[in-house]
């Protein structure tokens, strides 16, 4: 970590900076990136978004990761950086919490969600020692309309 920059895990009044900082900073958009969705995520676990704040400031957001535990895998989404703010090691920072606290919950194996055409975040991710399962194909559906 550095001098300008800490983290800790963002609180409920923070959910329109979070929201803000996806917008200019995170590549495209899931069905559960609205106040509702994050709202309910830190309800079901309040430690599970980690921000990066400025030192000087802390209600400055620079970065996000959200280490998901679901008491059998660990699961990371939305990593994003302030495209001012890349190259300071704060992504590096958010994904080092986040190993550390599936460690701390027992988590074995840590899986990211990456969209196929996102280059710099194949780079990233790559860098911090992740890579891509070829056997697998995420499947999905979506429970509602929004």
């Amino acid at each position: 970590m550095s001098d300008f920059f800490g983290l800790r895990a963002a609180v409920p009044d923070e959910i329109p900076a979070v929201l803000a900082l996806w917008a200019r900073a995170a590549r495209g958009t899931s069905i559960t990136d609205d106040a509702g969705g994050v709202a309910a995520l830190l309800a079901r676990d309040p430690d599970c978004l980690l921000v990066a704040v400025r030192s000087d400031d802390p209600s400055v957001l620079l970065g996000t990761v959200i280490a998901g535990w679901d008491g059998w895998r660990c699961h990371l989404y939305r990593l994003a950086v302030d495209p001012g703010h890349r190259r300071r090691g704060i992504g590096a920072a958010l994904l080092a919490a986040a190993e550390r606290r599936f460690a701390e919950l027992g988590g074995r194996r840590a899986d990211a969600m990456v969209l196929d055409d996102n280059l710099l975040g194949h780079r990233t991710w790559q860098a911090a020692g992740y890579g891509p399962q070829p056997q697998w194909t995420r499947w999905a559906k979506p429970l509602t309309a929004g």
